[in-house]
Order: structure tokens, then C-alpha cells, then sequence
């Protein structure tokens, strides 16, 4: 008996010499998983043992190790990776009438918000063996990481951006302005700091290029994708990249960028026919999209009524419907290129005598009715087509009774271009800066004057920053309801889901 109780001493000072019986250091780490199933071989000096698991500081549901009996045996859980996924952005608003694939109406319909695991952030949780026996208890310290991550849902539900935004970044996507704008720089063609802080302080919804931007292919490229990158950075929203590229005697691209070229809409409207419009188009998209564009303010929808209106050979025709024609083809040629086309300048120019560029007032002398049986027609048969944007002019008309510029008149905007006409798109005003408006207005009143008569972006005001604050001001105040800025806000988010631009 003396010799046992001798041998069970030597065993038990064997053991506590090796390290068994006491506490091994948290070291932050993994351990060696077999040191612990090493750990079963003392079982044959022990009267009983139990092995119990619990997880200090777990985080997304961690589970503890069930007890089990005669082993001390913990299996480790491999630690999530590191995914990424990528959703394919659906960049194409193509008209079935051309039965080349669906519309971009159809595209814009709500779909399955979707979220996606994008990275692991991996931080340390103890996961405590305890061995109890009747001679020792040895503590083994393991870590383990907890399944902590962060998502980012990419093209999410435009109610979804909305919600997410301030009143500062609402007001912000209604404006479109030029590169030079942003920075005070003149001509502006490369983008660094200057435009990246610009835009954090103020996320205007779209840059307008002009020739003087464009120097080549790769430049331009790079320029719109660097721009495109400090936007989506500073809000989480992408920008709509325009530039006026009709074809004849306005087309920056291919003035600038050896794009394909084309004669005057004039030469183009004599023949009326549709294939060749759609082509026109179709070549206008694909030249425009591989260089970053995705709005083209293309084609003009006036019909040639008064010779010495400021358009010319701009003009597909003088017959309504030879300009409906043309201007729905080219339409459905762009947007199936997946850039979205404008028709300009609602209500219509070609009656004009006069010039909304140089003039402080440009009156077009037609009554509602007239206008329903020419004017408008174009435009009726663009709306029919998808079309993305339609451009309001800054022409007075005596048929609307106010004596506003289109773009600021609720009548021309709202009654007219949104309810008789039943347009659901962006319409966005002419620039801002040309005299019919700088003349007359400020900034800040013209862009609240437009945003009340129904407009959802205005375009190049001579001081933007100005102009943002007022309307945010206006908004505060009371004088413009947010809801109404909400609603031109969610015109321009569902038109940039369908360009992939949404992530938030």
C-alpha cells in the first residue's frame, strides 16, 4: 500500500513538473489542435473527467462546444473567407418595338434587393477547455475568430438609396454641371484632388462634357472613369456623363475624338426612313458608351416652323411627323447601346424668331392647340419610345399664359410636359447659364423656379454651389417640400439602377 501511495506521489509531481496542472498563456492564437488530444493519454490516472467549452466575447453566433464526457478533443471551425462577388449590371434600356431585348422601362422594375458578403473582419474570441479531474485541472487557452462581417448591396432599390440620404446629397443629384465648373479650371481635361474634394463637398448628380474636355479617346476615357470612381466614392451614387452629340454641325466626339461622323438630321429627314435613324443611333451609343458616356442630349425634337429660329439644319423637318419619326428611331438606336437619348428642346424651338443663347427673352407666339398639333408630336411619339430625358427650353410661350421660361413655368413642366403628355422620365432644363435666364435670374432663384415647376435636373446654373445651398434653404424653410425634391430624386436613381450605378 505504501509502495502505491509512493508511486501515485511520483506520478502527481510528474505530471505538475510537465506543465498539466497549470494555467498555459493566452498566447492570441491558434494552438496545435493534437496538444490537447495529446491531453486524452492522462486518463487512465483519473478517477473521472469531464471537459466543458465556453466562448468569451462571441460575436454573430458563435456556438459554444456541447460537453462531452472522457475527452478533452476541440474541433476547430475553419474561419469564413474572404468573398467576393459580382453582380452584373444591366446597362441596356432597349425599346421591344426593335424587338432586340426589353425595355428600359421594364428594366427599372423593382427586383430582389440583393446583398452580398464583400469582407471578414477577423478578430480574436477565447474558447476556454476546462479538464477537471480529482488529482489536477489544466486550463488550455484557444482562439477562434467569430464570423463578423460587413455587406455592401450592390444596385440596391432606389427607396433604399433614398432613405439612406442627407438632404445636402438629394439636392446635390439634381444638378448637372461641367468639368470646369467643379474645379474653376478652364479648359479642364485631367482629374485629380481638385475635382475628388469638389465633389465630396458637393455630389452633383452628372458632369456635361464639352469639345474643349476632350483631347483624345484614352483621355476622355480616363477622365470619365476617374470622375465616375470620386462620385460613387463620395455618396455611393454614379454620375450621369453627358455631352450634346447630334450628328451635322454639333458633335463634340466626333470633332474632337474622330467618332463616326454624320451630314445634318436635315440631309437625314428628306428620306424619313427609320432604319437609317435606328443606325444612327445605334453607331451614336456604341461610340458614346465605350468612351464613359451614358446620356446623350440627342436628338432635337423641334419642328422647322420659323426660318430664323436658332436651330437651322438641326431639325430633321417641318413635318411633325417626319420628326417623330426620325427622333423615336434614334432614340431606340442609343438607349439599345445602353446611353439614354434627350429629346430638346420641349416645348419646341422651331417657332421661334429669336435666341434663347444670346436673348433675355425669346416669346413663342402659339396657342395650346397649335402646339398639340405639331409641337408636341415629336415628343409624344419619343415618350411611346423610352425616351430617358427630355430637355424644357428657357422660350417664353403665350399658350401657357405666364410668361415663363418653359423650364421655370409649372404649366409648360408639370401639366403639360408630366400630366397631358404623360412623360415619367428626367426632365431637365437648357443650360442654365445662357442668357434667358443669367440675364434675368440668379442662381439660386432659377434652379427653385425650376424645381417647382416640376423639373429634376437642372443643368450648368452660372454658380451651382450657390444654387445647392438655396434650394436646401428653400427646403428648411418650407418654401419647397422635400417631398417634392424626393420625387425628382427618384426619377434619377431608378435611371441610374438600370446603369448599374447605385451602391450603397
Amino acid at each position: 500500500m505504501k509502495h502505491k501511495i509512493f508511486t501515485a506521489s511520483l506520478l502527481a509531481i510528474s505530471l505538475l513538473a510537465t506543465g498539466c496542472g497549470g494555467t498555459a498563456p493566452n498566447t492570441g492564437s491558434i494552438p496545435d489542435i493534437s496538444a490537447a488530444e495529446d491531453s486524452t493519454a492522462e486518463t487512465t490516472y483519473t478517477d473521472t473527467m469531464t471537459t466543458r467549452t465556453t466562448a468569451a466575447e462571441t460575436t454573430a453566433g458563435v456556438t459554444s462546444v456541447p460537453e462531452t464526457a472522457n475527452t478533452t478533443e476541440t474541433k476547430a471551425t475553419a474561419a469564413p473567407t474572404e468573398v467576393n462577388t459580382t453582380q452584373k449590371n444591366t446597362e441596356a434600356h432597349q425599346d421591344t418595338q426593335v424587338q432586340t431585348g426589353p425595355t428600359a422601362q421594364q428594366q427599372e422594375q423593382p427586383g430582389a434587393e440583393v446583398t452580398q458578403p464583400q469582407t471578414t473582419d477577423v478578430s480574436t474570441v477565447t474558447t476556454v477547455t476546462e479538464t477537471s479531474t480529482t488529482a489536477m485541472t489544466a486550463t488550455i487557452a484557444i482562439t477562434a475568430p467569430p464570423e463578423t462581417t460587413t455587406s455592401v448591396c450592390t444596385n440596391p432599390q432606389p427607396r433604399t438609396v433614398l432613405d439612406s440620404m442627407t438632404l445636402e446629397q438629394k439636392v446635390c443629384q439634381m444638378f448637372m454641371v461641367t468639368p470646369d465648373a467643379i474645379t474653376g479650371i478652364s479648359p479642364m481635361t485631367e482629374v485629380g484632388d481638385g475635382t475628388r474634394k469638389a465633389i465630396e463637398e458637393y455630389p452633383v448628380g452628372g458632369i456635361i462634357y464639352f469639345a474643349q474636355n476632350l483631347t483624345s479617346k484614352e483621355q476622355t476615357k480616363k477622365m470619365i472613369a476617374n470622375t465616375q470612381n470620386y462620385a460613387k466614392k463620395a455618396c455611393g451614387i454614379g454620375l450621369f456623363t453627358a455631352v450634346d452629340e447630334e450628328g451635322g454641325v454639333v458633335a463634340r466626339c466626333a470633332q474632337k475624338l474622330g467618332t463616326v461622323k454624320f451630314k445634318s438630321m436635315a440631309h437625314y429627314g428628306k428620306a424619313n426612313d427609320s432604319k437609317t435613324a435606328y443606325d444612327i443611333g445605334s453607331s451614336l451609343g456604341k461610340d458614346l458608351k465605350s468612351l464613359g458616356f451614358n446620356v446623350d442630349f440627342a436628338p432635337v425634337a423641334d419642328v422647322n416652323i420659323c426660318s430664323a429660329n436658332e436651330l437651322g439644319d438641326r431639325i430633321f423637318s417641318s413635318d411633325p411627323n417626319v420628326v417623330a419619326n426620325m427622333c423615336s428611331y434614334v432614340t431606340k438606336g442609343l438607349q439599345d447601346e445602353g446611353v439614354f437619348a434627350t429629346l430638346k428642346h420641349f416645348p419646341g424651338l422651331g417657332a421661334e424668331n429669336g435666341n434663347t443663347h444670346t436673348n433675355s427673352n425669346v416669346v413663342i407666339d402659339r396657342t395650346l392647340e397649335q402646339l398639340r398639333e405639331t409641337e408636341f408630336i415629336p415628343f409624344s411619339e419619343g415618350i411611346k419610345a423610352d425616351v430617358g430625358f427630355i430637355m424644357v427650353g428657357h422660350q417664353s410661350v403665350t399658350g401657357f399664359g405666364d410668361e415663363l421660361p418653359c423650364d421655370l413655368s409649372y404649366k409648360a413642366v408639370t401639366e403639360t410636359l408630366r400630366k397631358e403628355l404623360g412623360f415619367e422620365g428626367i426632365a431637365i432644363s437648357d443650360s442654365q447659364q445662357m442668357n434667358t435666364i443669367s440675364k434675368v435670374y440668379t442662381s439660386g432663384e432659377a434652379a427653385k423656379l425650376s424645381i417647382k415647376a416640376g423639373i429634376d435636373i437642372i443643368l450648368m446654373p452660372v454658380d451651382y454651389r450657390a444654387a445647392i445651398d438655396e434650394v436646401c434653404a428653400a427646403v428648411r424653410s418650407g418654401e419647397i417640400p422635400e417631398k417634392r425634391i424626393d420625387e425628382s430624386v427618384m426619377r434619377i436613381l431608378r435611371k441610374k439602377r438600370t446603369l448599374g450605378l447605385l451602391k450603397k
